[in-house]
């Protein structure tokens, strides 16, 4: 009887220890749903993988036509909450919301079971943009001198299709956190702002110079940063809103053909990268008159709406802000405390205008979708 107990608890114990395996193994199953397939092969990418498009790890399996299924089979160690889109590819080959656009980033609280997710169209040149309106990236540098900061740092510029034969003169807008910007490898997703430039040349709009100027990597914080923080140390702001002025734009103006005036030069960047764009205006109020701020980080610098905002009293001033309802309690409630403020400095002369998605998430791919609408506003 004791033999018999005991091979009884050694297989159920075993039995357990199978369950838990599989369960573990088996810990989500994402099936996709597509009604506009083709042969090209399906990818999901992520937080899980760092965003890697083309991972063969990751590559979906076509089980009937416009139906695909990747199980997580090994026990990786996904985030919480998980976040991850659709490519058949790279990012030149995404998946696209109803209306033909990039949408934001999927998002699931705890990642396990089966879901099911449907992708109604997938980006492709052919009906999102003719490749020939594609801008002209030039690396300006990969060690451009900061001067006021003693650091080097990669920066690029995005000229107009037709730059070299149209002989024009262009407005300028310099954008932060160049690494998310064009790059469909960027750690953290794109904007994608080199199709969005194309597409909207396609239509005749988007005539201006985008100058793409990276983040300094772990002292990105205290580059953005306008004051000193008990939290991160000296904030540096300051030396680069100098940089950006005093050094990049007279350099930028000298080697192509810009139009300088404030009237045409906006800047804007998303997250600190917005913040230190409000941050630059109120330091160069002479310099710019286009901001496209998106969901700023106004929370850490909250001292930033009792300084005073000489570039808001001018009636050529365009502000587009964005703010996303699930990037945090503050955000839609700092937008707005922001947007209050300029109207009363500036006495209603400054044309502002505030977009609020009540779904919108703190991701690239969010600024991307938001990026064509605010360079139409600001620059057309």
């Amino acid at each position: 009887m004791a033999v018999t107990t005991f091979l009884l608890m050694f297989a159920t114990a075993a039995a357990h220890r199978v369950a838990r395996f599989f369960v573990k193994r088996a810990m989500l199953t994402l099936e996709l749903i597509t009604q506009s397939d083709d042969s090209r092969p399906v990818f999901v990418t992520g937080n899980f993988n760092g965003w890697t498009t083309r991972d063969d790890r990751f590559r979906m399996r076509r089980i009937a036509a416009g139906r695909y299924q990747y199980t997580f089979s090994e026990p990786l160690n996904l985030h919480e909450p998980l976040e991850y889109k659709y490519v058949k590819g790279g990012w030149e080959s995404e998946e696209l919301g109803p209306e033909g656009l990039p949408t934001a980033n999927r998002r699931m609280e705890v990642p396990k079971g089966k879901v099911t997710d449907i992708v109604p169209r997938w980006k492709k040149h052919a009906d999102w943009y003719d490749p020939k309106f594609f801008p002209e990236i030039q690396v300006l540098s990969k060690r451009f001198n900061l001067p006021q900061l003693r650091r080097r740092r990669r920066i690029a510029v995005l000229l107009p299709w037709n730059y070299e034969t149209s002989g024009k003169r262009y407005p300028v807008l310099y954008l932060q956190d160049g690494q998310n910007l064009f790059e469909d490898d960027a750690p953290f997703g794109t904007w994608g702002v080199d199709k969005q430039l194309a597409a909207l040349a396609q239509q005749g709009k988007g005539d201006f110079i985008v100058v793409a100027i990276d983040h300094g990597g772990q002292e990105r914080i205290r580059e953005f940063l306008p004051y000193d923080s008990q939290k991160w140390g000296e904030g540096l702001g300051r030396d680069y809103a100098s940089f950006l002025a005093e050094t990049l734009k007279p350099y930028i103006d000298d080697k192509f053909r810009t139009l300088p005036d404030r009237t045409n030069t906006g800047i804007g960047g998303s997250s600190m990268g917005g913040l230190i764009s409000i941050y630059a205006g109120i330091m160069f109020p002479a310099t710019y008159s286009k901001f496209m701020i998106f969901s700023p980080s106004l929370w850490a610098a909250p001292n930033i709406c009792t300084e005073p905002l000489r570039f808001a009293g001018s009636s050529d001033t365009r502000i587009y802000l964005y703010a996303g309802g699930k990037e945090g309690a503050g955000m839609i409630g700092n937008a707005q405390k922001f947007k209050e403020t300029v109207e009363r400095q500036g006495t209603g002369r400054a044309q502002f205008r505030l977009e609020i998605d009540p779904e919108g998430r703190h991701t690239e791919s969010r600024w991307g979708v938001e990026f064509p609408k605010a360079a139409e506003w600001l620059f057309v």
